[in-house]
């Protein structure tokens, strides 16, 4: 079965043909991050636009990649995310599937984040713990199948990926404010500055950063520029140990011996190498999407399509898109009887 993957969530136009045998056949990207550069973030009506005029074209140029044809179904995000731009993937899927013929499927954005570890030669088997962590979310997550997901922990404000963004703007860098902080940080001392690891003096696995940035502000404040890099060294130190320090917790409370971790904040080189270490502190499997994947992109929809399209699927339906959308609402994919399907995403049929 050959699925074709659309993600138009918020500023990154990914599209990606998908082959439950032969594994992704061909997958491109275009970010918008020029386009909002000068307005320090993501604009919602210039993302959508932009969607609009390189969707279409992108799809064309995929599919020849992939050899042509029409695919056996298509795969959009529809949510959560910016509605306009959902939008957009949504009525370029639902026209597609009503000119082909083939089913179409909404599949969820953070639930594409967190099967694209199975795109990799070494995909995680179930169960395990997965840390989703992004612009818009940062979730702790037991996996127990596809669809089948308990919410151990959330972020009670911002989720890391808006902390990364926000506190490099404080700082006076450029937008994506997450690699240009970790970029600094390289140079700082790891060491001048004692930041708070929010949260983890008291139990339970949510995330709080609201406070972390207020002390960074003043502590960047009173020291000046000069300290800048030091100041993002021990932000960044402050976020990777809260978040090893909670991943360890959710390994313990549910007995799981693997930890995956995706999403744009997943691709951090000081957060993985935290997280290696703790891996093999306890012995635990480790799985990260590669680089590439971490951030938005059409091959996690394709992927996570091909699982819930399967046998039974219904026939092209209208748009739909969710700007909201708990992952926990996500049910196990049904096969034709009704029943749950049985071999999905422990990558045998990858």
């Amino acid at each position: 079965m050959r699925i074709l993957g659309i993600e138009t969530s918020c500023d990154e136009t990914g599209v990606a043909v998908y082959d439950t045998e032969r594994g992704l056949l061909a997958h491109a990207l275009h970010s918008q991050v020029a386009l909002h550069a000068d307005y320090g973030g993501v604009v919602p009506e210039l993302a959508s636009r932009d969607h609009v005029r390189k969707l279409l074209p992108l799809i064309d140029s995929v599919r020849a990649e992939a050899g042509g044809g029409v695919p056996d179904g298509v795969a959009y995000t529809a949510g959560p995310g910016l509605v306009g731009a959902l939008l957009v993937g949504a009525s370029a899927a639902a026209g597609l599937g009503l000119a082909w013929d083939v089913p179409v499927i909404g599949v969820h954005h953070m639930e594409g984040h967190l099967l694209s570890p199975m795109l990799e030669d070494d995909p995680p088997a179930f169960p395990f713990v997965a840390l989703l962590v992004s612009g818009g979310h940062t979730l702790l997550v037991e996996v127990a199948g596809v669809g089948r997901y308990r919410i151990l922990g959330s972020s009670v404000d911002d989720a890391v990926g808006e902390a990364f963004d926000k506190t490099a703007k404080l700082l006076g860098l450029g937008y994506p404010g997450g690699p240009a902080l970790a970029a600094l940080a390289e140079s700082g001392d790891p060491g001048r500055f004692a930041f708070p690891r929010p949260m983890t003096d008291r139990p339970g696995l949510d995330f709080s950063f609201s406070g972390l940035k207020t002390a960074v502000l003043l502590a960047a404040r009173d020291a000046g520029e000069t300290a800048y890099a030091d100041v993002a060294r021990g932000f960044e130190e402050a976020v990777v140990d809260t978040l090893a320090i909670k991943c360890a917790r959710a390994l313990d409370a549910t007995g799981a011996g693997r930890l995956v971790v995706a999403g744009g904040v997943g691709a951090n080189r000081r957060l993985r190498a935290r997280l290696r270490a703790l891996a093999d502190e306890r012995g635990a499997g480790l799985h990260f999407p590669r680089p590439a994947f971490c951030t938005d992109n059409g091959a996690m929809i394709a992927y996570a399509g091909s699982l819930r399209l399967g046998e039974g699927t219904p026939p092209p339906a209208p748009a739909r898109a969710r700007a909201r959308w708990p992952l926990d609402e996500l049910c196990p994919p049904m096969n034709h009887r009704g029943t749950e399907a049985q071999g999905y995403g422990n990558g045998s049929d990858r």
